[in-house]
């Protein structure tokens, strides 16, 4: 830092200080002073009253969109501070007419001041991140009440100042503070450009669900990578030196984060070969799921009972992963069920390809079929395969629709399911062979003594 510039820029601000506080001495700007006190009070007043009224208000809305309910919880919130630069303007309004005009200069610079606060308050809403909204709104209140106060040349100078040299650069306060704010403004108007632009590339359905990710993505990363350089370039940072510096950390972080470089790595493979896409039903060990949203490290899996998993994209690359509607949505499911020997086995395989072709789910395109597999100790047994084609409402549930659609249809047409059953014979005498318990099976079904 140099100390010379930094003495000068005290000694001009030192000056313009106590020049203010001169003028404020006079019995004029006293009474504007005492003025724009009172109206500070009345507007926390009104602010604390009707502020109150309005939440109560706002707490009666249904059904509204939350956008509209956060502007006005923003008003709610701000209301004195509006009340305040109203309340200014009135009172420079009525003294700008009854007197004379240097009578009400100060209530005027006040007013247009606390007029900049409210439009930084509202503006700076649109920047998402808490730390990067407060610097931008703090900077700009800094900037419009220095400007307003006829300081900001001074003011600019005091931070110029109190800079940091290391041989030709130079970073000082004002440079930093420049950064914040344009790099925050821009960082706004990346992400509402990256907002439409999505929203529109979500809608055309002429591209497919991964591209339109693969699309999303890039478009994000470029926009806000192009914010962030030229946020430095714009306020004079040489990125000469950047890059050489980044280049060194990128090596460091490509040996200590190899698994997050892997998993972008994957990411960005996955959505080129558009091997899963958003909707898609698949199977991944023990979880089953359909895939929600292809992130840049993970992909969110929702699964029937409401579990999101985050699988990671290395994972889907390296692992056997059932994609159950990769090339299309035909799923075919087997149900086994047996049935009793006494029943023709040709009407038990009409009944029930019947009675699973009547379930809503079951597609029509496709044939269901019924085959014998095996005679069973108790019943012969069948395998029962059909298809469905929407994966996505679950596979349990239908399973269970077409067994009990085969269970009214066996009832209806007098087909046992029969079942296992021993009796036991208890005699009083225990050396005999006929003591032994004897294993039948009973057409109609089990019984137990």
């Amino acid at each position: 830092m140099d100390p010379t510039q930094i003495s000068d820029a005290l000694t001009s601000t030192g000056s313009q200080v106590a020049t203010l506080l001169s003028n404020l001495t006079r019995q004029w700007n006293l009474y504007q002073v005492a003025i724009m006190v009172l109206c500070l009070l009345a507007a926390l007043g009104a602010g604390r009253v009707l502020g109150g009224r309005m939440r109560e208000w706002m707490r009666t809305l249904e059904g509204h969109p939350k956008w509209q309910l956060r502007v006005l919880l923003s008003v709610q919130k701000r209301l004195w501070l509006i009340f305040w630069a109203a309340i200014l303007w009135a009172v420079w309004l009525v003294m700008h007419e009854t007197t004379w005009p240097s009578r009400s200069y100060l209530i005027a610079g006040l007013a247009k001041v606390v007029t900049a606060w409210v439009v930084v308050s509202f503006a700076a809403r649109l920047v998402r991140n808490s730390l990067l909204r407060k610097i931008v709104t703090w900077g700009l209140w800094a900037y419009f009440t220095l400007y307003f106060l006829g300081g900001l040349d001074q003011g600019l100078a005091l931070l110029d100042s109190a800079a940091v040299e290391f041989g030709a650069f130079r970073l000082s306060l004002l440079s930093v503070g420049k950064a914040l704010v344009v790099t925050g403004l821009l960082f706004t108007l990346a992400r509402l450009i990256s907002g439409q632009a999505s929203a529109q590339i979500r809608k055309n359905e002429d591209i497919s669900p991964s591209m339109r990710v693969l699309m999303t993505k890039v478009l994000q990363v470029s926009l806000y990578a192009s914010a962030f350089f030229i946020g430095l370039k714009a306020v004079g940072f040489d990125l000469t030196g950047l890059a050489v510096l980044s280049g060194a950390i990128g090596v460091g972080i490509g040996f200590g984060l190899q698994k997050v470089v892997s998993n972008l790595v994957s990411g960005f493979i996955i959505l080129l070969d558009k091997s899963v896409k958003p909707g898609d039903v698949i199977s991944l060990g023990e979880t089953f799921g359909w895939i929600n949203a292809l992130g840049a490290r993970y992909v969110s899996v929702v699964t029937r009972d409401g579990k999101e998993y985050l699988i990671p994209n290395e994972d889907l690359i390296t692992s056997q992963v059932v994609n159950w509607s990769h090339s299309n949505n035909y799923v075919r499911l087997d149900i086994n069920f047996g049935t009793a020997y006494g029943d023709d086995p040709h009407l038990v395989r009409r009944v029930a390809i019947e009675a699973t072709q009547s379930v809503r789910r079951v597609s029509q395109d496709r044939p269901t079929v019924c085959h014998i597999v095996g005679f069973g100790d108790s019943s012969v047994d069948y395998v029962l395969r059909f298809w469905i084609t929407d994966p996505t409402e679950g596979l349990t549930n239908v399973r269970g629709n077409v067994f009990l659609a085969l269970w009214d249809a066996f009832q209806a047409h007098g087909i046992n399911i029969p079942f296992p059953q021993r009796e036991v014979r208890v005699l009083g005498d225990s050396t005999g062979a006929e003591d032994a318990p004897k294993d039948t099976v009973s057409p109609a079904g089990p019984r137990e003594s």
